[in-house]
């Protein structure tokens, strides 16, 4: 039996990569029509997604009567599902699914059109928290901080700028006698979300300002939405930042602070555009092909002439603030081409194969860093420059330009700095030039540059990451000495700004892949590696970016811990009942028959929800302890089960002849009666051990962060389903594996077949 099951589940296991593969390949799958406008939803046969954690369904019911809706636990299976034509589309915040494009949500994009209604976020208070006023305090900070401009700030850092950098809050003293509890869900960027092992994001700082201007120290508690205004009602915590949508439905439950965000409802459909490009060139090659064409730069960017001089007749110029915009806006039809600066453009064309240089150069120039008009110290700096060799600044360009990220660190400021410190103003969205690294520190070929000539003027440097457009006015203002960032020095710029020429630079435009009729499936077909080369970047994203194997090795620590120890006690606690109940104590079996029955007839995540949240409710226990008491039950349950049926199946006989050979009633049932009741239940327990570890998955509902949610903190980060719901599966196959190879040594032991006669007749008058 045991070999038999073994064999299954590696045919299991078989049929799940099998079907991963797929899906990543696209086997199996047709292009629908594509959609590009909202009126198309109104169809019969159409499917639109929406979340359990918003109305979207009233206003999808109203706008799209013809169309089958389609309810989603959780906003990233939904992305999925209309990347794989399983929807036809999925309304969400546009914010939240431009995030999700813009940092690897590849095969959908944004209609242009929205649903002309918005989300209002804020902060949920819970109805009993020992805090007095809470929701009047916290509606206080919150128009402070609207007031002075904080609130304006974090906007711009965390949802204009995608600045992912925790600023430093002062925190209350470890003995303050206010303690604030905040939930939050850990899964919706850029509000709440983990970087690595950090819980980061707008709702998370607000958190800690919040807590900073209260005198409280915090602690935050991570949820599923499905549980977390439950937490809040059953005083579990005092109060949510989450991203928190507003509902009428939720406003009758839970009281709500004054909004703290407003975000727009859009629709994300299928991308059948991205599955068609192919890698043969460049979708425009000719500067005539792009007359009537829009063309977009980086805001400040003065270069609409030099376009001009090229294409006369361009016929837009759009802005954005960064490159990921930009190439987002490109892959989107948003606009035609853009202009970037040679090294910028290598990284985002090798990163992006739906893009490809347009074959032709606008210009030729140099890199430059931006000085006061008249500064003195210019000349300073340019010396310092001329001073590094050709060869010096190959190497650091051929490195920060290459593939390779782990050689891309900045030298430490280990010089003695005893002409001072000077403020550098840089662009944080540059990537390789100048840019903010996975570990939140600016970085780039720019600032070891600058590192090189301050060690060389044997001053410290002090960098400011800030928008592109920004860097000139810091330096033009006095509130940086130099400006640098992928800046090329254009005569125009001379006229504001002094440069130190340090590097060749060209001026280039990126535009879309060209299309073909065979698509990309038929690339990936003639190109051997691309399959393994997606394989392998998304083992990268899931394993090794931001040390996210350490959030595995915490699930799994948890997971196990709960399993075992509900095992322990839940084999204690079936035992004990069963010899409560053995000889047919009418109340004590009474009892059992209807805890079982409740226990067995009952949802787990149901029985865990209603321990945490009603049981609990007043009791300050963790999740791990709530779990453990609800698998307790449920495996002793089972357990009680097994051995009355187990013992039920040995014959009454031996009993009896237990007592002829002087057994007491114990002696007889534990060393005649369940030696050979063990075979009987023994593959039954180990199923259950199976099944116990396997529904473990839903702890997460409180607050618990398990195998199963680590997997999903990691796919709301990558946004990438393959890597991380296969190595959680892998994983419970594993850990369910070797507690079963456990229970089977076990069981080897402690086999009456195994006994010597001496340990059997033990106790036993043979004469």
């Amino acid at each position: 039996m045991t070999a038999h099951m073994n064999k299954l589940r590696w045919i299991l296991c078989l049929m799940i990569l099998t079907l991963a593969s797929c899906l990543l390949t696209g086997c199996g799958t047709e292009k629908s029509t594509e959609i590009t406008s909202l009126e198309q939803l109104n169809e019969p046969g159409r499917k639109i997604g929406v979340s359990n954690d918003t109305n979207d369904d009233l206003l999808v019911a109203e706008k799209f009567p013809k169309a089958e809706i389609e309810y989603y636990q959780d906003a990233i299976p939904g992305y999925l599902s209309v990347s794989q034509g399983k929807l036809d589309a999925y309304v969400y915040g546009k914010l939240t699914m431009g995030n999700a494009i813009r940092n690897g949500m590849q095969g959908v994009r944004l209609l242009d059109e929205t649903m002309g209604a918005n989300y209002t976020m804020a902060a949920a208070i819970a109805p009993n928290s020992a805090i007095p006023d809470l929701e009047d305090k916290i509606n206080i900070f919150l128009g402070e901080i609207k007031e002075d401009g904080t609130l304006d700030d974090m906007i711009d850092r965390w949802i204009v700028r995608k600045d992912e950098t925790m600023p430093e809050i002062p925190a209350a003293p470890a003995n303050s006698d206010i303690h604030l509890v905040v939930g939050t869900s850990g899964i919706y960027e850029p509000f709440t979300y983990y970087v690595g092992t950090e819980l980061r994001g707008y709702d998370v700082e607000l958190a800690y300002r919040f807590a900073a201007w209260l005198g409280a120290t915090v602690e935050f508690k991570v949820y599923d939405y499905g549980g977390i205004i439950a937490a809040a009602q059953s005083g579990d915590v005092d109060c949510i930042f989450a991203a928190l949508f507003i509902t009428p439905e939720r406003q009758e439950t839970i009281r709500f602070s004054q909004p703290t965000y407003v975000e727009e409802i859009a629709v994300m459909v299928r991308d059948t555009s991205t599955a068609a490009l192919a890698a043969a060139g460049p979708e425009y090659s000719e500067f005539a092909d792009l007359s009537g064409k829009r063309v977009s730069m980086l805001t400040g960017a003065p270069f609409e002439e030099l376009v001009r001089s090229k294409v006369p007749d361009v016929g837009e110029f759009t802005f954005f603030n960064n490159t990921p915009d930009m190439i987002q806006a490109l892959k989107s039809d948003k606009t035609d081409a853009f202009l970037l600066n040679n090294a910028v453009a290598a990284l985002a064309v090798n990163r992006n194969p739906e893009i490809a240089f347009f074959p032709q150069d606008l210009e030729t120039g140099v890199f430059g860093m931006a000085f006061a008009k008249g500064d003195p110290r210019r000349d300073d700096w340019q010396a310092a420059c001329d001073s590094i060799s050709e060869e010096t600044k190959k190497a650091l360009w051929e490195k920060w330009t290459g593939s390779d990220d782990s050689v891309k660190i900045l030298p430490e400021q280990d010089w003695p700095g005893s002409n001072g410190t000077v403020q550098a103003a840089v662009c944080d969205t540059l990537e390789p030039m100048s840019y903010v690294g996975d570990g939140g520190q600016l970085m780039g070929f720019d600032l070891e540059m600058i590192l090189l000539m301050a060690k060389e003027l044997d001053v410290h440097v002090e960098f400011t990451g800030m928008e592109f457009s920004a860097i000139m006015s810091s330096v033009q203002a006095g509130k940086a000495v130099l400006g640098a960032g992928s800046i090329i020095a254009t005569e125009e710029r001379k006229q504001s700004v002094d440069f130190v020429e340090y590097y060749p630079a060209a001026f280039v435009l990126v535009v879309r892949s060209m299309q073909t009729g065979e698509g990309q499936a038929g690339n990936d077909a003639a190109d051997g590696g691309s399959f393994l080369s997606r394989i392998a970047d998304s083992f990268e994203k899931t394993f090794i970016r931001e040390s996210r194997w350490i959030l595995f090795v915490q699930g799994i620590g948890t997971t196990l811990l709960i399993t075992v120890l509900s095992i322990l006690f839940g084999t204690a606690l079936g035992f004990g009942v069963f010899m409560l109940c053995r000889n047919g104590n009418p109340v004590a079996n009474t009892i059992t028959r209807f805890s079982v029955w409740l226990v067995q007839g009952m949802p787990v995540v149901v029985l865990l929800m209603i321990l945490y949240y009603i049981v609990f409710s007043k009791v300050s226990v963790s999740g791990s302890v709530v779990s453990v008491v609800g698998f307790t039950l449920i495996f002793g349950s089972a357990m009680y089960g097994m051995l009355k049926s187990g013992v039920g199946a040995i014959d009454r006989g031996q009993t009896e002849a237990a007592y002829a050979l002087g057994y007491t009633d114990r002696k007889a049932f534990f060393r005649v009666v369940l030696p050979q009741a063990l075979p009987h239940f023994m593959p039954a327990y180990k199923g259950e051990i199976t099944a116990l570890i396997k529904a473990t998955a839903v702890v997460g509902y409180i607050t618990v962060q398990d195998l199963t949610k680590m997997g999903d903190i990691i796919r709301s980060r990558t946004y990438d389903a393959f890597f991380p719901l296969i190595s959680v599966a892998v994983i419970y196959f594993i850990l369910a594996a070797i507690l079963i190879f456990i229970v089977n040594k076990i069981e080897i032991r402690i086999d009456p077949r195994r006994r010597s006669r001496e340990s059997i007749l033990k106790g036993v008058n043979v004469k």
